[in-house]
């Protein structure tokens, strides 16, 4: 029997709560993005906005997604979520930036005056408007399935069940 459990500072869920099975290949809901379907997409956390935790920026495949929060709704750290692995819901789009908005997004993460004032242009970016986020800690999950497999191993030399086992896991990484 494996039971697996994780402790609230390990997982945390930021707006609306959802279910994390079944969560979609980004390839796919890229190009379906036009569909204006709920979807759930996992990537890293590159950066959060330092001000108040309205943004976050997201690398998912070969993108960067720039992640804001269904009506001002919640936000997520405004430090230490960088290179935590995050589930986010909502919808995907591309939307135009405005330089206002590119601006402002600018001065809240820290930028100087004379940074802000060279964006001079709007810029078109894949969005994603989330209601939920959930951000696993990815360094704690690594520990926690090493010393697992270490446990299995030692416990059951049969390969077949701590390959099945493993994988099974290793995809909320």
């Amino acid at each position: 029997i494996f039971m697996y459990s994780q402790s609230k500072d390990k997982l945390k869920l930021y707006g609306d709560n959802f279910n994390i099975n079944n969560e979609l290949i980004y390839e796919n809901v890229k190009s379906d993005f036009y569909k204006n379907t709920k979807t759930k997409i996992k990537g890293e956390i590159l950066a959060t906005c330092p001000m108040k935790g309205c943004w976050m920026k997201m690398s998912v495949a070969e993108d960067t997604l720039f992640v804001r929060f269904k009506d001002y709704g919640f936000f997520v750290p405004k430090t230490g979520a960088e290179g935590k692995s995050a589930i986010v819901n909502g919808y995907l789009s591309i939307d135009t930036l405005s330089v206002k908005q590119l601006r402002h997004y600018a001065e809240d993460a820290g930028k100087n005056e004379k940074e802000i004032l060279k964006i001079k242009e709007p810029e078109i970016a894949l969005s994603f408007m989330a209601d939920g986020v959930i951000i696993l800690d990815k360094t704690w999950l690594y520990k926690t399935f090493n010393k697992l497999s270490i446990h299995l191993a030692s416990f059951d030399n049969d390969q077949e069940m701590y390959k099945h086992i493993y994988t099974d896991q290793a995809h909320w990484l």
